[in-house]
């Protein structure tokens, strides 16, 4: 239970009274937020000028009535701010104009008239979206607050904000009262307009949800994702305790961790500046704080956020909401100045206490680089269930994901991986099938192709059997389990590694699959080493795609290119693949394949059997509306019982097209070979054209690093302690 919060004085809820004062001291001394306060400034004074529309909500994600309720919130939020620092009435008059237009209307809008979403809203098609501005407009309440009568402020109360804050809450339970981002946003939007109110029922409801919410089990929501689950608490707490891991990690992914960092973070602060006894900020060993650390470190040397699960590729720490995060974990947690350094990237502040010591700190010179590292995060409340590794090593930068779901925003996508060189796409990760907020596309929301592809596992770097997705594509199965590390080792320079094993994906198959990034020194860059192995108690068909970007060079095996295209299968994402071309002659113990990206080489080397296939793949096939990226793969198949995947993939030279120089293109490797595959142990022998080898051997049962082995190999025999061993 939380007891009522004092009398308040106003701003209280992320901008202070005591910030304004800091604030109004320094203006004009601080060029980063004198910039900042100056743009805002011109975008709100120009929105001014063009006068209030607050139209009757029509349309779907990117359409009028949605863009300009959006835009709103966005503006009565920063005006608030200005009125605030610049003691212009005509901000305040301009957010207390907008809030009685909304006013008037609002008790007698209907429900939204799209009616996809499973929870609609008023102002917005879905909930989310309302609680979006409740959220911002609680922050411009806060800041007119002493600018508004009691009489008007008690009509805006009654007639807008406590119906609103009702409306998203108690009418929408299935909505409010659950583990997700959704919730997350409609919690704080609660909360927050119940600080600014003084109201403490709202503030009790937003931290731990509804009592009663009538909601019954197995209830789902659009994605498929449940909506309520047996022994799970609700509201804001149990959504820092949920989804977030001890270390930081989301487990819907970076770029829904993105979207809900902003509202996990204001409702904190509100809380922090009026009821610090609550530690809400604190919560969870600061978890929130742990949390910004971690989302920065998942993006690549571009800034942009791994893609994993349902992720918009693009999205990086430029976006408002990491102005945000950078801004408030600087200021309430503990002045890392290597956030400085990221916010200077960002080349903006908040226009409160915590942009003000950015921006400060970032004139003061204490800015220090943020130094993006290896790092294994643990996915589940307790960081056991699964988890997400990144293994950097000079400019390439591998994400392995052997995760739990993720919630409904998951893929069936376990031990899977993606690859980057200098923030470039190597080995891609699909992403979302959605066009955000181009409402042509769907109304801007997810396309059907996000369940037909973008979620099937075909479509992503990981083994698919039988033509079927890892638990059958059903949420029910895949929600209840998560994939298991092996191990994780970063500590050395020569090799990272990382093993994890999933035994639920298929009723009679245990997958386990190893990445080890290495240098050597006969290897101009760093390269991977991609052991799968699957385990399995009867005869399947393994497909295991290689999604790369760039064009294609050459192979060391011939193969035919049909006349007309045909398409790979049928269902489970199977019926969006053309085939381009298949081999028709695997003679060699290994097979290569060459392409060019980005004015980078690559060379796929691979361990093959006669009877497997290698096709070339592109997407594309049963999409009228050209709803899908057309992206190439490239795809080993073998029909097997237990078996292993062998390959290394090799960054290599450098193209320039200024210059036309083609420097090292060819591959360092002539043949890779698997020389043991047991239970017990792995091993493959990679023979590099100047007649040297490296063996690596992998512990497939025994990871601990005090462990001895002995393994004999072509009459050698070879002794080490831990869970592997690099013979070079």
């Amino acid at each position: 239970m939380v007891s009522p919060i004092q009398a308040q004085e106003h701003p209280n809820l992320i901008l202070t009274k005591q910030g304004v004062k800091d604030i109004r001291a320094n203006l004009g001394k601080v060029p980063v937020f004198d910039k900042a306060l100056a743009a805002i400034q011109q975008e709100v004074d120009a929105e001014i000028a063009l006068g209030i529309d607050t139209p009757i909500p029509v349309d779907y994600s990117g359409g009028y009535t949605h863009s300009r309720h959006k835009k709103n919130f966005f503006m009565a939020q920063k005006a608030g701010m200005l009125y605030q620092i610049l003691q212009d009435d005509k901000y305040a008059t301009y957010v207390k104009d907008m809030f009685f237009q909304y006013e008037a209307m609002y008790l007698d809008l209907p429900v939204h008239p799209k009616p996809r979403s499973y929870a609609r809203g008023k102002l917005f098609w879905q909930c989310l979206n309302d609680s979006n501005w409740l959220v911002y407009m609680a922050q411009a309440y806060d800041t007119i607050y002493d600018f508004l009568s009691a009489e008007e402020r008690k009509t805006l109360e009654d007639n807008l904000f406590r119906p609103f804050a009702d409306f998203i809450s108690t009418t929408n339970p299935q909505f409010y009262n659950r583990i997700h981002n959704h919730s997350t946003w409609g919690n704080a939007a609660v909360g927050m307009i119940g600080v600014a109110m003084n109201d403490e029922e709202l503030i009790q409801r937003a931290l731990y949800g509804l009592d009663d919410d009538g909601i019954e089990f197995g209830t789902k929501d659009d994605d498929g994702g449940f909506l309520k689950v047996e022994g799970q608490s609700a509201g804001f707490l149990a959504n820092l305790e949920e989804p977030f891991s001890p270390e930081g990690y989301f487990t819907e992914g970076p770029y829904y961790q993105r979207y809900a960092m902003y509202p996990f973070l204001v409702f904190a602060v509100a809380m922090e500046n009026n009821r610090p006894d609550m530690k809400v900020l604190q919560h969870k060993d600061d978890v929130l704080m742990k949390a910004v650390t971690a989302l920065l470190n998942l993006s690549d040397q571009d800034g942009e956020f791994f893609p994993l699960n349902d992720g918009q590729k693009g999205m990086s720490y430029l976006a408002k909401e990491l102005v945000t995060a950078v801004d408030m974990a600087y200021f309430y947690g503990g002045k890392d100045p290597s956030l400085l350094s990221i916010a200077g990237k960002q080349n903006t502040v908040l226009l409160d206490q915590t942009g003000l010591a950015v921006a400060l700190g970032i004139q003061d010179g204490k800015a220090t680089e943020f130094k993006k590292t290896s790092a294994n995060y643990g996915d589940g409340p307790n960081g056991d269930q699964g988890g997400v590794a990144v293994v950097r090593a000079d400019n390439l930068e591998l994400v392995f994901k052997y995760s739990a779901q993720g919630l409904s925003h998951g893929h069936y996508d376990k031990l899977s991986f993606s690859l980057f060189e200098n923030g470039d796409e190597v080995l891609q990760d699909y992403g979302l099938s959605r066009f955000v907020n181009i409402e042509k596309k769907g109304g801007g929301n997810y396309l059907k192709e996000n369940k037909t592809w973008a979620k099937q596992t075909i479509a992503h770097n990981t083994l698919t059997l039988d033509e079927t997705s890892h638990f059958k594509g059903k949420y029910e199965i895949g929600s209840q389990h998560h994939s298991d590390l092996h191990f994780y080792e970063s500590s050395s320079d020569d090799i990272q590694i990382v093993s994890a094993k999933e035994v639920n994906a298929y009723s009679d198959s245990v997958l386990h699959r190893t990445m080890a990034v290495i240098k050597d020194e006969d290897f101009e860059k760093p390269f991977l080493l991609d052991l799968f192995k699957v385990t399995s108690k009867a005869k399947h068909q393994y497909d295991l795609p290689y999604y790369f970007m760039g064009q294609v060079l050459d192979t060391s095996f011939a193969f035919n290119t049909p006349k007309s295209l045909d398409v790979l299968g049928k269902e489970n994402g199977y019926q969006h693949l053309y085939v381009e071309g298949k081999s028709n002659d695997l003679t060699e113990e290994s097979a290569q394949f060459n392409w060019l990206n980005a004015g980078k080489y690559y060379t796929l080397t691979t361990a093959t059997n006669k009877s497997d296939e290698i096709m070339f793949t592109r997407l594309g096939a049963n999409d009228p509306q050209f709803n899908l990226r057309r992206d190439a793969g490239i795809m080993l198949r073998r029909n097997d019982k237990s078996t292993l995947f062998a390959s290394v993939i090799e960054p290599h030279g450098s193209y320039s097209p200024v210059t036309e120089a083609s420097l090292n293109a060819n591959s360092h490797i002539e043949s890779l070979e698997v020389l043991q595959n047991s239970d017990d142990y792995t091993a493959v022998k990679i023979t590099t054209v100047k007649d040297k080898t490296l063996i690596f051997i992998l512990a497939n049962k025994d990871a601990e690093k005090s462990s001895s082995h002995k393994l004999k190999i072509e009459g050698k025999t070879y002794k080490w302690k831990g869970p592997y061993n690099l013979i070079r």
